[in-house]
């Protein structure tokens, strides 16, 4: 059962106030370090940072909206090969946070010693919009949790933002919680499992009733799931048979961006990347000769084809695949239909529970028995 606490706002504003809470975790040794994302000097952008003093722990900023790596890439990184030796505390959106969950599930994070803080969407814009943003504001941060309070549709948000119908952290040990919240006199922290009340007791914070949180948050999924819906008829008609779809990819370069920017992701060695793909200059003349026209690069329809049956039942439609296109291709509205589909027969939410198996991966001998029919 979750609990409740209030983190007090006073002078220093809501992003003080959280800053000043994860500061609070590493001077009372509550963590040893932290995962977290600091702004550059230039202000316009965020790197996530691990962080051992808590006086770096100024320049952090986990509210700006802008998310230029999916941070669940980087906790498999620190921790695949050995389990963190120190607590270290991750603070993560939710995408990032059920992109973590299907990474332990795949054996390629641990989430050993990793204290779990999550934190409340509202959205995030892309990087370059990011920084144009933030040119514009003296105080990028509380003008863009000004425009949420509005409670107008932001049309910086990027798209895969706007139909996201998980806002809210799944499984995380804290989360920030933004929704539901007066933020001119406080944020709610919310404690998930043992640790978190442990974390709440530690600092002392004082335990609270809300009767706002759950509406504010049932309200902006249910107008999420309305414009997902939206999403996925007008993909499904936009990539609609064959020739629809190699339309739809048909500016593909074969840079493999997405597959580098994906949390899901994760093979060391691409099939791609091999010298399966590596050919003489005869057979491409050959196949051309007997086609009559060979379209370069080749391949480019079996890459995403491939890609979407290897990582689409854990997709968790974070849209950073299409952030990282240099062509624009809306790879992660397709990836998001097919994702929608697939999880749907499955009853499968990515990130949903560490307990839930995947189901690609274990076999049931009474499940879809229409297809057998």
């Amino acid at each position: 059962m979750e609990r409740y606490a209030i983190l007090p706002i006073g002078k220093q504003g809501v992003l003080g106030t959280v800053r000043q809470f994860l500061a609070s975790l590493l001077e009372k040794k509550l963590v040893d370090a932290l995962l977290v994302p600091l702004e550059l000097p230039t202000r316009d952008n965020v790197v996530p940072t691990i962080v051992s003093n808590p006086e770096q722990v100024q320049a952090a900023n986990p509210l700006a909206p802008v998310m230029p790596v999916n941070a669940a890439r980087l906790v498999s990184r620190i921790t695949m090969v050995s389990p963190s030796p120190d607590r270290l505390g991750v603070v993560l959106r939710p995408c990032e946070l059920r992109a973590l969950v299907e990474l332990v599930k795949l054996k390629q994070a641990s989430l050993e010693k990793l204290l779990l803080i999550g934190i409340d969407c509202h959205g995030t814009y892309p990087v370059d919009d990011y920084g144009k943003f933030v040119k514009e504001s003296s105080s990028p941060t509380e003008d863009f949790l000004n425009r949420v309070r509005e409670g107008k549709d932001d049309p910086l948000l990027r798209k895969a933002c706007q139909t996201c119908e998980y806002p809210v952290p799944m499984g995380a040990d804290l989360t920030i919680g933004l929704f539901g919240a007066n933020l001119e006199k406080g944020i709610v922290l919310v404690a998930g499992t043992p640790e978190g009340e442990k974390v709440i007791q530690e600092l002392g914070l004082e335990a609270i009733e809300t009767e706002e949180r759950q509406p504010a948050i049932a309200k902006l999924i249910e107008e999420r799931a309305g414009k997902r819906e939206e999403l996925l008829k007008q993909t499904q008609e936009e990539i609609r048979g064959l020739d629809k779809l190699m339309a739809a990819l048909a500016t593909c370069i074969n840079c493999h961006n997405c597959k580098t920017v994906c949390p899901l992701c994760y093979c060391k060695e691409c099939f791609f990347d091999s010298p399966v793909f590596e050919f003489e200059a005869e057979k491409y003349l050959g196949w051309a000769k007997r086609k009559g026209a060979l379209r370069m690069p080749n391949d480019t329809l079996l890459f995403h084809l491939t890609r979407l049956n290897h990582m689409v039942i854990s997709c968790v439609g974070c849209g950073l695949c299409t952030e990282a296109c240099p062509n624009d291709i809306p790879v992660s509205d397709i990836f998001r239909l097919v994702g929608h589909q697939v999880q749907k027969t499955f009853d499968y939410v990515p990130g949903r529970n560490l307990d839930e198996e995947l189901p690609l991966t274990t076999f049931k001998e009474e499940e879809l028995p229409e297809i057998g029919m």
